[in-house]
C-alpha cells in the first residue's frame, strides 16, 4: 500500500478560516495500525485527529476513528461533523446525498447534510446520553477549580461517549469571566475519567443564546475552542433538569476566549430525545501525508 495518504485540515463550527476548532483528517485511513494513528495524532497536536476508513457494519457510509494526542475517543462532535464534510469533499460520499450514517466506536450515528458547497452544514446525532448527579465533594472541588460558588443543581456528569463534567453558571458573563485553575481541573478529570469540564450560561447576543467553554487540561488542551460532544451533553443536562430557558433548539457560542469564535447548532427531538449538533466547516489545508520511513 502507498505510504502517501490524502490529508485535510478543516476549521469546524466556522465558515471563516482560522476560527472554529481545527481538525486533521487522514482520508485514506485503511491499512494504518493503531500505533501509527496515535503517532499521527500526537504529531498534528490538535485536540482531535480523525481517520476515515471503510465501514464494517451494514448501512454505514463510512467509518471514523478519533484520537486526541493521548487517547482514542468513542465519539466526539467536531471530528464527526468535520469527517462527514471531508468525506463529501474528497468524493468518499456522493455529492448531494443528504442522509448519511457514520460508524464509530460509539455505534452507528445518523448524519444530516444541509446545502452544498460553501453553504453546506453537517448535523450529527450524538450517542444517547446518561446524566448523573455528582457528590458534594466533587461539587465543592469544581467550584474551587473554577473560583465560583456552586450548588448541586448546577453540576452533572454526562456520558455520551466521552465523560463530561458540566456546570451551569446561568449567565454568559460568569462563563466569559472565568480564570480557572487548570491543574485542579486536570486532577478532577483524571479522578472521574472525564475528558473535560465544560461550563455554560445564558448569552444575550443576537446570534447565540448560550455561551460555552470547555477545559480539557488532562488531555493537554487547557481550553478547547469549540466542542460538539460537550454541547450535546449540555442539552442532555438541560433536558434532565427540566430546563425552560433554552427550549429544544438553540445556538451556542464558544471559542471567543481563545480567539477561535465558533457556533454550534444544538437540537433535541422532543419525541425521541435524540440530540444533534451541527454547523459549518471550512477547509484550510489539502494535501498528502507521506509516511515513508
Amino acid at each position: 500500500m502507498s505510504s502517501k495518504r490524502r490529508f485535510m485540515q478543516l476549521d469546524v463550527f466556522s465558515r471563516q478560516p482560522l476560527k472554529g476548532n481545527p481538525l486533521a483528517v487522514v482520508i485514506d485511513g485503511d491499512g494504518l495500525d493503531e500505533a501509527t494513528m496515535r503517532a499521527i495524532a500526537r504529531w498534528t497536536n490538535l485536540s482531535e485527529t480523525a481517520f476515515l476508513l471503510t465501514p464494517t457494519q451494514p448501512g454505514a457510509d463510512y467509518r471514523v476513528r478519533i484520537f486526541t494526542p493521548t487517547r482514542e475517543l468513542p465519539f466526539a462532535g467536531h471530528p464527526s461533523v468535520g469527517s462527514a464534510y471531508a468525506a463529501i469533499e474528497t468524493g468518499l460520499i456522493a455529492a448531494g446525498k443528504q442522509a448519511l450514517v457514520q460508524e464509530c466506536a460509539a455505534g452507528l450515528l445518523p448524519v444530516r447534510v444541509d446545502g452544498s458547497g460553501e453553504e453546506r452544514t453537517i448535523h450529527v446525532q450524538a450517542p444517547p446520553a446518561h446524566v448523573h448527579r455528582v457528590d458534594a465533594p466533587t461539587v465543592h472541588a469544581m467550584g474551587d477549580a473554577l473560583h465560583h460558588v456552586l450548588d448541586d443543581a448546577q453540576v452533572r456528569m454526562v456520558i455520551n461517549g466521552p465523560h463530561w463534567l458540566l456546570c451551569n453558571l446561568h449567565e454568559a458573563s460568569h462563563v466569559r469571566a472565568l480564570d480557572p485553575n487548570f491543574p485542579a481541573i486536570a486532577a478532577l478529570c483524571k479522578r472521574h475519567k472525564a475528558i473535560g469540564l465544560s461550563v455554560f450560561g445564558r448569552e444575550h447576543m443576537k446570534d447565540a443564546s448560550m455561551a460555552v467553554r470547555a477545559f480539557c487540561p488532562d488531555d493537554g488542551i487547557p481550553e478547547d475552542p469549540v466542542t460538539g460532544s460537550a454541547n450535546a451533553a449540555i442539552m442532555a443536562f438541560l433536558a434532565e433538569s427540566g430546563d425552560s430557558v433554552y427550549g429544544s433548539r438553540y445556538r451556542a457560542s464558544q471559542g471567543r476566549e481563545v480567539e477561535r469564535d465558533g457556533y454550534v447548532d444544538v437540537a433535541r427531538d422532543p419525541a425521541s430525545g435524540a440530540i444533534t449538533i451541527g454547523g459549518d466547516c471550512v477547509v484550510t489545508i489539502r494535501g498528502e501525508l507521506d509516511l515513508r520511513g
